[in-house]
């Protein structure tokens, strides 16, 4: 068995949903979870089908998201692992529920704008996705004034009153 490590590749300020579901029914059940939380919402999705013809399969409305999950699923190359790139503007807050709420999701591994690169494990068998490695490390404990920006900020940004 190998062990790799395989950098997420995106525009800076783009997030994305990594996860892990059971059946290719996740591709449609997604897309419908995504479309109906956020309408509007502009995305790609790709799904790496661990059986049958094994294909990456795809959906979404937004030709330059679509191919940018085409294109991290096949490096990721992990079985009935997905892959959601939301447009700017959409942020993991408002669709992950309803991600999670899909009967298929089995897990989430991580919902970003940061850089991130995901441990992936690489048998005869095929790949897996052993964790992720989500932005950087702490530089320290947040004082008063960092937790008066940290309040102030998420009130700009109209997530608290």
């Amino acid at each position: 068995m190998e062990i790799k490590l395989v950098q997420i590749e995106k525009p800076e300020p783009i997030n994305f949903i990594l996860g892990q579901s059971h059946f290719i029914k996740t591709v449609e059940d997604v897309h419908e979870a995504l479309v109906n939380a956020v309408p509007g919402i502009k995305f790609g999705l790709a799904f790496c089908e661990a059986s049958g013809k094994c294909l990456v399969r795809t959906s979404g409305n937004d030709a330059a998201l679509l191919e940018l999950a085409v294109k991290n699923a096949l490096a990721i190359g992990a079985g009935h692992s997905f892959i959601v790139f939301l447009g700017e503007g959409f942020y993991p807050i408002n669709v992950l529920n309803a991600i999670k709420n899909v009967p298929e999701v089995a897990r989430i591994f991580c919902a970003t704008a940061n850089p991130t690169q995901v441990l992936v494990a690489e048998s005869e068998q095929g790949r897996g996705i052993l964790g992720v490695i989500d932005g950087s490390s702490p530089k320290g404990v947040e004082d008063e004034e960092g937790k008066n920006w940290r309040k102030n900020f998420l009130r700009m940004i109209g997530y608290k009153l």
